[in-house]
């Protein structure tokens, strides 16, 4: 598979376009200001104890207090607790590879004999603020790298699932235990198969580097206040992405071009020659045939080939996406087999949308009926083979009698909602139109005006498609009446690109009279 990232850089965002077989699978837009990232380590201030949710409000600095539950705070909470009151009191000496733990957390406590209001707390953004909702918190840190994700306060090792050889894990452990301090733990991840020594080493030494200076900033700062923030999603996305299949990187900014290219030198030295600084006249995403897509695959309905579609309608609760066979169902004869087609493509492009918009919470899809339960479970099976290489956790649940899919997709971050839009030809931006009520009186209105009162004997009506077939409807229809209550020639012409209830009178010779 040919993987490409294309970056298009503004005043006020960039916008990072994942292109696979020069398809777009993944748009992401990140803020050129300073934001509230998933990843990024906060010195905070507990602002409120809700002892009937067991959790507490955050102030980190965001415009809505961030929300922490009790077993979001971690079974080394009191450790870290302990470490970030001896940071701000400025104590010397704290050697945070020879600190004792403290008791562990249990799961069945109460926040409120945790932390009090007031007090200052180590957090880490777990989930960014999504709509009405402040950012979620943890303060079970933890900070990823490229091979590895470092764990303060734990002793374990873990491996991805995905790394399968015994011998591989028994290496990459050896590697791991021979660098690693005491306090730290590494989860392994699936690029580091492969890596050598020195590669794994360097990760490991740089989060301890970030980690420590984190914990020295609490010196420092008072809270609200950012320890350490994660990398710009550019990079998080080339770290979490980049593999043997990525053919290349474009930006069109050389700033950026030389960040990435930087980092990519340091990650990964033989595919520094994939970064390229886009110098075309055209714009970035014009040039690779991004924005055409991003127009046609943002839109409530979706096509799909043959005359299929979907229909995507957002909900502050949830998503619902209706499959439609279209003209299809009147092609084919069998309609089982013609349900199972449109069912299959519209699983392979719901897959790629849930990607695309980053779509997260509950998701409904209604599916055409299946009568057969065995194409029912195909289409079960075929959409968790879609969805296995999408990296939010999800779950899939099998066809209800009432051919509805229930998914569960991650959602850590606002769904992705291109805003390609263009002013309404009929209101112009206000939201209001003439009541069509009345439609049929003003234009006789017009025309009376100058048939009547400006002894036109010739006029031109030019309306939209909607306007003119409600005109000439029915006999005598409005057309045929105002030419024998007028005693006047008018001529009914259709233009497609007025707006739905706007019309035109023009004279013999073509001049717009209205």
């Amino acid at each position: 598979m040919n993987r490409e990232l294309i970056i298009n850089v503004t005043t006020t965002e960039i916008t990072i376009a994942l292109v696979e077989d020069k398809q777009l699978v993944e748009l992401n837009k990140e803020s050129v200001k300073n934001g509230f990232a998933v990843g990024d380590i906060y010195l905070g201030k507990v602002r409120k104890i809700m002892p009937g949710l067991n959790a507490a409000f955050i102030n980190i600095g965001h415009e809505k207090d961030a929300f922490i539950h009790y077993l979001d705070l971690g079974t080394q909470f009191p450790t870290l607790h302990k470490l970030v009151g001896n940071l701000s009191n400025r104590k010397k000496n704290i050697r945070f590879e020879t600190m004792r733990y403290e008791p562990a957390l249990g799961k069945s406590g109460k926040i409120s004999s945790v932390i009090a209001g007031g007090q200052s707390i180590m957090v880490q953004i777990a989930k960014e603020a999504i709509s009405t909702k402040g950012p979620r918190l943890t303060s079970d840190i933890s900070l990823a790298g490229r091979n590895v994700v470092l764990i303060p306060f734990s002793n374990k090792i873990s491996m991805s699932q995905k790394i399968r050889s015994n011998e591989e894990r028994k290496r990459l452990k050896k590697i791991v235990d021979g660098v690693l301090p005491k306090n730290y733990g590494v989860i392994v991840r699936t690029a580091a198969q492969g890596r050598n020594e020195t590669d794994i080493e360097q990760d490991i030494m740089a989060l301890i580097k970030k980690w420590e200076a984190a914990l020295n900033n609490i010196r420092t700062l008072t809270p609200p206040a950012l320890l350490q923030s994660e990398m710009n999603r550019t990079n998080t996305i080339i770290r979490d992405s980049l593999n043997g299949s990525f053919s290349t990187i474009s930006v069109n900014d050389q700033a950026l071009y030389e960040e990435i290219r930087n980092y990519i030198k340091i990650i990964a030295p033989d595919k520094e020659k994939i970064v390229k600084l886009y110098k075309g006249n055209a714009p970035i995403f014009d040039h690779f045939d991004i924005s055409k897509q991003i127009k046609s695959l943002f839109a409530k309905y979706v096509s799909l080939k043959r005359g299929a579609y979907l229909i995507i309608e957002h909900t502050e609760a949830m998503h619902v996406i209706d499959v439609n066979s279209g003209n299809r169902a009147k092609v084919d004869d069998d309609q089982e087999s013609t349900a199972m087609d449109v069912n299959l493509a519209a699983a392979a492009e719901i897959a790629r949308q849930l990607r695309l918009r980053d779509m997260g919470g509950i998701i409904i899809v209604d599916f055409i009926d299946l009568h057969k339960a065995e194409n029912r479970q195909k289409l079960h099976a075929t959409m968790q083979e879609l969805m296995a290489g999408d990296k939010a956790k999800h779950t899939i649940l099998p066809l209800s009698k009432f051919g509805l899919m229930q998914i569960t997709r991650q959602r850590v971050r606002p769904e992705a909602i291109s805003e390609s839009k263009e002013v309404c030809p009929a209101c112009n931006g206000t939201g209001k139109i003439s009541p069509t009520i009345l439609l049929d009186q003003q234009i006789e209105n017009q025309i009376a005006y100058y048939a009547a009162d400006k002894k036109i004997k010739f006029l031109r009506l030019v309306a939209s498609p909607f306007v003119a077939a409600y005109l000439k409807k029915g006999f005598p229809s409005f057309i045929l009446k105002w030419r024998m209550r007028y005693r006047c020639r008018i001529k009914l012409n259709i233009d497609q690109s007025l707006g739905i209830v706007d019309t035109k009178i023009l004279d013999r010779k073509n001049r717009t009279l209205l």
